[in-house]
């Protein structure tokens, strides 16, 4: 009686560029709770399935992936706003909504269903102690103004402000608060009654 041998199965074979991709998205996930500094690269090449090593032959160094990751974030973002431009129509949008108040909606949406993109914001700021990732962070900073002022049309001064509140937005959001006044009522209950206005 002969035996028919079974054909081996063969581990698929994962391009580089696909799991270049896939470490960058993990990274996204565990620098947003970890920060450059907090986060072992270990817990990133985990979440995709590969060992350490394979991780620096892709990325020569954390900081590395770390830019990678904070680049992404900046892509999503600007891919969110000029998606949210492109959707904007004047004559169906509700009278007081222009496309920077548009924008501004997408994105405080954005910010309710995915805090991990804002928190490594916040991380990419606070990173910008080494000059490396200043630059970049600078970079991609510049690129998401000018991208917000080519899909509005909008004037300097209004992009300018349209990032103001979208800071105090990020800080907002950060902070689990809807607000940032000094009348605000979690600011009350932290330092009592604020003085009245005159």
């Amino acid at each position: 009686m002969s035996s028919i041998k079974e054909p081996r199965q063969t581990k698929q074979r994962v391009p580089a560029a696909e799991r270049r991709d896939a470490l960058i998205d993990a990274a996204m996930q565990e620098f947003a709770h970890g920060g450059l500094h907090g986060t072992p690269v270990e817990r990133i090449a985990r979440r995709v399935g590969v060992a350490q090593p394979y991780v620096f032959s892709l990325f020569p160094t954390k900081r590395d992936l770390f830019i990678a990751a904070v680049e992404r974030c900046f892509e999503r973002t600007m891919q969110l706003f000029t998606e949210a431009a492109e959707a904007y129509d004047p004559a169906t949008a509700e009278p007081d909504i222009d496309v920077l108040r548009a924008l501004g909606a997408r994105y405080i949406e954005k910010l309710q269903t995915d805090r991990s993109m804002l928190m490594l914001q916040l991380h990419a700021y606070a990173a910008c102690d080494d000059e490396v990732i200043r630059d970049r962070v600078r970079a991609g900073y510049a690129r998401l103004l000018l991208r917000i002022r080519e899909v509005t049309g909008a004037p300097n001064e209004q992009v300018d402000e349209f990032i103001r509140v979208g800071m105090w937005l990020n800080v907002a959001a950060a902070m689990g608060v809807e607000e940032l006044s000094v009348s605000a009522d979690w600011v009350c209950a932290a330092g009592g009654e604020p003085p009245p206005t005159s």
